[in-house]
């Protein structure tokens, strides 16, 4: 056996240095886990949903955080392609959602279509759903030459019991925006809700439809109304459902979600209006013989209406504590997603909602940020 000979090289004892980068999976993983400890999810079932939500990105989920994001996706401020929000309802734990943008890291509008829908056809032979309803769509919304700010969307609503809910979100400006209004019709017309596009607002431009696919016990078509410079008076007459929320409570969380206040019983209406970001509303649909809605969402975009997240903290507690809701839960899942001042930066907390839904009472929702890339400067 021979042996190498030995070198009289001098030794170099300098230390070894090793440069970690974070990337989109250890942020965005380590949040959802933590965020399905505070939802009360078993960790097991979390780490789950992660892996299909890393799955679902393709290669982006191995870029460096020091990199720009993907792509401008429009989930969020900062372009992460990731966003998550709870769902609070009196004397119940909260809901736990998670939205992506599984096509983001594609070269342009088509492919992130394409891209997109091929993680939903994975998803259905995961779990064994159809996605019949979303087939009867794929050319109106997901066209050769896309247009329109997104290609396709999906949350996973994340149930304990590892099997969620799934929710298609599609552009109706895909066809161009001054086709929109023609997109949405023939796409409430092709599932079945002929009459649903006569129940829809006036409104200068539609966000989103979306859908529900698999294990929803009343699977719903949902289509989002823009409304530019909304005042409190005017957002109860803007839903059309049967039966429909409280004026008393659409005001109050307008109120409280855009001015941080309910107006004083001798100081008059408040005329507030909502100047920056429109408000939107959603309207879902259960019902093709009536085509009346079932359901009723008001968002308010709270990250362009206050000066840092601690003042939004304490809008989404006001209206949490009004609805009968624990607000404590809340402040947990900040602390799940990032560890700076909530007076650093604006936008973790992106929108705040109220949703009602027949037979199923109202519910507050919390869009939160992941805030991958960057957080927004407080206002000064």
């Amino acid at each position: 056996m021979s042996t190498a000979p030995v070198s009289d090289a001098p030794v170099n004892d300098a230390p070894v240095t090793y440069t970690y980068s974070l990337t989109l999976a250890d942020h965005v993983v380590g949040q959802l886990l933590r965020l399905g400890s505070v939802a009360g999810l078993p960790a097991a079932e979390s780490a789950l949903y992660a892996h299909v939500v890393l799955e679902s990105l393709g290669d982006v989920p191995g870029r460096s955080l020091a990199l720009p994001a993907p792509s401008p996706s429009f989930i969020s401020d900062d372009h992460t392609p990731v966003e998550f929000s709870l769902s609070f309802r009196p004397d119940a734990p909260p809901g736990l959602r998670v939205l992506v943008e599984p096509g983001c890291g594609a070269g342009d509008m088509a492919d992130n279509g394409r891209q997109g829908l091929a993680a939903i056809r994975d998803m259905a032979r995961r779990w064994d759903f159809s996605t019949a309803q979303l087939d009867r769509l794929e050319d109106l919304f997901l066209p050769s030459s896309p247009q329109g700010p997104l290609a396709l969307w999906y949350a996973l609503e994340l149930r304990p019991g590892g099997v969620p809910g799934v929710k298609i979100y599609l552009s109706p400006d895909a066809a161009g925006p001054q086709r929109a209004a023609a997109t949405v019709r023939e796409a409430l017309h092709r599932l079945g809700h002929r009459q649903a596009f006569t129940a829809l607002p006036d409104t200068t431009g539609y966000p989103f439809l979306a859908l529900d696919l698999g294990a929803w016990e009343t699977p719903r078509v949902k289509v989002y109304t823009a409304h530019p410079h909304l005042a409190a008076s005017e957002a109860y007459a803007l839903s059309r459902a049967q039966p429909g929320p409280a004026r008393a409570d659409v005001e109050a969380f307008f109120h409280l979600a855009a001015e941080g206040r309910l107006p004083t019983r001798t100081g008059g209406r408040s005329t507030v209006r909502l100047a920056r970001r429109p408000a939107l509303t959603c309207h879902s649909f259960t019902d093709t013989a009536t085509g009346r809605p079932s359901g009723f969402t008001l968002h308010i975009p709270v990250r362009d209406y206050v000066n840092d997240d601690e003042e939004a903290l304490a809008r989404a507690t006001a209206a949490l504590t009004h609805f009968g809701m624990d607000p404590s839960v809340l402040r947990r899942a900040l602390a799940a997603l990032t560890t700076r001042q909530l007076s650093d930066g604006v936008g973790l907390i992106a929108y705040l909602a109220l949703a009602c839904e027949r037979d199923r009472g109202s519910r507050v929702t919390t869009y939160l940020s992941s805030e991958a890339y960057s957080v927004r400067p407080p206002k000064q």
